[in-house]
Order: structure tokens, then sequence, then C-alpha cells
């Protein structure tokens, strides 16, 4: 069907983006309900996909294979978030939002940009008009994908199932894949758009790929900003002074899946440089826990220097 505003559907999936949301928006601040606000942002994902793969019309096996993908995981987590947020009620994350109207408003305009930007991959490869034969990037990015989708699917499922149970009120989840990660629904997460974007690249050429910051916005995402460092300061304030706590977040890898025995072992400044373990996850870390971060760092400063 050919071009529609731009050759890339920049500014299409820009202009739709920014309406779906806003229609979400408009409801969220007139009723003060804010159990619509994740199932807006996954569907929007779904609807970029559908939108740029009919309106181009190619049809092509990558374009189908990648637009499933993202369908698949649209739909799978905006049902999830919907169904959990409807069965536990408000959104906390809205607590301090309801009443301000500004920062509802940034909230919602930044939910547009993260939906834009973390669908350039697809909505790239389904305007592009070329159609290299499948290479190794291909499976490659599909494994990635489904691990991801398998790993981020299971978390929310057993942390569902964890949350539920009366016996587990006022603890942490540390039960199946959140043994070996404090955060697997986020190593999911950035697996499989990572997985999206190494799918992507046969079909890249030039400026398009700068369709990178997709995948780089989500890992900034959850590693800096509304992920991670908001989990991790929670936690600790509601256990950080219990032992077993104490022990299991220093045995337990913040994002990628490993033994707790190995992770346990390691130095922390292995943790810090290729483990993700940063300080910003202990700001509300109890102050005398915080000596095995601050020793194991300066211990590794001191060899540094001897060296």
């Amino acid at each position: 069907m050919g071009t529609v505003i731009d050759s890339h559907f920049l500014a299409l999936t820009a202009i739709v983006t920014v309406g779906y949301q806003l229609f979400f928006f408009i409801i969220t601040a007139l009723l003060r309900f804010d159990k619509v606000t994740d199932f807006a942002g996954s569907t929007n994902f779904v609807i970029l996909a559908i939108l740029t793969f009919v309106l181009k019309g190619s049809w092509h096996f990558r374009q189908v294979v990648l637009s499933l993908l993202v369908i698949i995981w649209g739909l799978r987590l905006a049902l999830f978030l919907l169904m959990r947020i409807l069965q536990w009620g408000e959104d906390r994350r809205f607590d301090e939002m309801r009443s301000n109207l500004g920062k509802l408003a940034v909230f919602w305009t930044f939910q547009a940009v993260w939906v834009w930007t973390v669908s350039l991959p697809v909505t790239l490869v389904n305007a592009s008009d070329r159609n290299p034969s499948l290479e190794a990037r291909d499976i490659i990015g599909w494994i990635m994908w489904s691990v991801g989708i398998l790993v981020e699917a299971t978390a929310d499922q057993q942390k569902l199932t964890f949350k539920n149970s009366p016996e587990n009120r006022g603890t942490w989840c540390n039960v199946g894949v959140w043994k070996y990660s404090r955060h697997p629904n986020y190593f999911g997460e950035i697996l499989l758009w990572w997985g999206i974007f190494v799918a992507s690249t046969p079909v890249l050429k030039g400026a398009e790929w700068l369709v990178i910051f997709g995948p780089i916005f989500v890992t900034l995402l959850l590693l800096f900003l509304s992920g991670i460092p908001l989990l991790e300061d929670s936690a600790d304030k509601k256990f950080g002074g219990v032992a077993a706590y104490k022990h299991y977040k220093k045995t337990t890898s913040p994002l990628i899946l490993l033994p707790p025995a190995l992770y346990g072992s390691l130095p922390l400044w292995i943790k810090a440089t290729f483990l993700f373990e940063f300080p910003i996850y202990s700001r509300s870390f109890p102050k005398e826990e915080l000596n095995w971060y601050r020793t194991s760092r300066e211990g590794r400063s001191g060899e540094e220097k001897m060296d």
C-alpha cells in the first residue's frame, strides 16, 4: 500500500501513539482511574505492529514473524497487567499523581515516548522494501525473544501466585526464577527486545541502525529509572532489617539469572562491573550492611594501586 506520511512510518506511528496515549490520559485525569495505564502502554505496541504491517502490505516473512512476536508479547503483558491491577486495586505508582495533573501528564508523555522508541525496530522492518534471505541473526534474535518472554512470563506468574498466597504476605518473592535473579521479569523484558533488534538487523541500512535506541531505551529505563532502582529501594526499606533478606540480596543477582552459590562467591567489583550490581540499588539498605560494599570496592581499589 506504500508510503503514509513518511517512508519509514515514523511520523505516522508517532501521531498514533500520541493520540492513543492522550485518549487514556484524559480518562485517567477525569475519572482518576489508573487501572488502564499498563494496558494502554502494552496494547499500543500491538497497534503499531499491526498498523505498519498492514499499511505496507509487503507480507515478507521477516515482517510477519517480528510483528507476531510483538503482538504476542503485547497482548500477554496487557492482559496479565490488567488482570493483576483489577485484582490488587489501585496502582500505588499514582498515589502522588492522581491529584497532580502535571505529574500525570509527564508520566503519560513518557509512556508515549517509550512505546514509540522501543517499537522502532519493528516499525522500520515493516516499512522496508528490502527482504534479504534469512540469516543466523534472524534465528539468534528469535531465540533471544523466546527465552526472554519465557523468563518474563514465568517470573510474572510465579510472583503473582506468591503474592496471592496469604502465608507469603509481608515477605519478598524468592521462589522459582526469583531464586536466581532479584528481577527476572526485567531480565526477560530486556532480552526479548534485544532479540527483536537483532532479528531486525538484516534489513537495516545506514541511519536505520539508530533503531538500536529502542532496546537501549528499555535497558536504561529498567536499570536506572523506573525499574530496578524503585523496587530495590522499596524492598530495602521494608526488609532491610531482616537477616534472610540481607542474605538473599547479597547472594542473588539483580538481573541476570545465576546460581546463588556462584553469585554470592563473586567479588563485588565483578558484580558491579559485569553483573549490574550498582550502588544505587542499595541506597536504602541499612548503613551497617553497606560496609560489605564499601570494603569490597576499597579492597579492589587497593589492589589496583598496588598493581
